[in-house]
């Protein structure tokens, strides 16, 4: 049974993860709070849950908060006041939240998978030099089927992507801070990666009318939309002359991304220390 933490338990990601680990699929109807001894055919169990100080979840039950029988994990405003132990921590946050836990799991040796995205190029070292101490899945997006959707870009940029304009379009809801998304800026890192380019100098974020230049074949486009509750849609378009390729990838589920997290998180007990990718964990490298 692999211990879990989970950062931001209250948000939308954490309730996502928890109720993922709930194999049964049971709700907590009748709204009684007789706590859960574990999770029943599941391989993983909550044993530890934060959120940021000052949230109206502290104190409140882990698995109450997610809609799912009660866990007896009550929700703390920081690691250093859980009292279960844990094996991995999953965080779906903010940059600056990922990076206090961070210190914390370096410190006590316990591993992490990352979804969080918006790190600058600093705080990305940061990860990267606590990875040498302990195992790290750092992924953009857990999904299984965006990391397929990963490996497809990487070919069809490597058949078509010198001879068409290529373009990425996202779009997530009106609450997700950072544009373009993780996911899409990855997407734009593979396709760079396999034509040779640099993303930095070749990316155009989003156009506007008066730019006085035509399209360069070379540059890589995205545009960002933020709607609704779009949980989060991702298309590449390989345009070229008479024909255009599109791959594409909508996830209508937050659990998709819950469900790949968990199988990060059972990948990295077979790791001391690293830094890894959902590529890594799906034996797509």
């Amino acid at each position: 049974m692999i211990r879990l933490a989970i950062s931001g338990a209250g948000g939308r990601m954490g309730k996502s993860i928890i109720q993922a680990c709930d194999v049964q699929g049971r709700t907590n109807v009748a709204g009684g709070r007789t706590p859960r001894a574990t999770h029943a055919k599941s391989d993983w169990t909550v044993t530890a849950a934060t959120a940021r100080p000052g949230s109206p979840v502290i104190g409140e039950d882990a698995g109450w908060l997610a809609g799912v029988p009660v866990l007896g994990v009550e929700v703390v405003d920081r690691l250093s006041k859980v009292e279960q132990p844990f094996d991995v921590l999953i965080d779906f946050t903010q940059p600056v939240v990922t990076l206090d836990n961070l210190v914390y799991c370096r410190e006590h040796k316990r591993r992490m998978v990352i979804g969080t995205t918006g790190f600058t190029p600093s705080q990305r070292e940061e990860i990267a030099a606590a990875a040498k101490e302990i195992a790290i899945v750092l992924a953009p997006n857990m999904s299984i089927g965006v990391n397929l959707c990963f490996k497809l870009l990487e070919l069809a940029a490597q058949v078509i992507g010198s001879e068409t304009d290529i373009e990425i379009i996202e779009a997530h809801h009106r609450h997700k801070r950072d544009a373009p998304s993780g996911t899409a800026l990855r997407m734009g890192e593979v396709i760079a990666a396999a034509l040779g380019r640099n993303l930095e100098e070749c990316a155009v974020y989003g156009r506007s009318r008066g730019t006085g230049a035509e399209r360069q074949r070379e540059t890589i486009g995205f545009e960002s939309i933020r709607a609704g509750d779009i949980v989060g849609d991702h298309t590449v378009l390989f345009a070229g002359d008479g024909e255009r390729v599109e791959i594409t990838h909508k996830a209508s589920s937050r659990l998709t991304f819950a469900h790949g997290a968990l199988r990060a998180a059972s990948w990295l007990m077979g790791k001391e220390r690293g830094l890894y990718d959902m590529q890594d964990v799906l034996g797509l490298r």
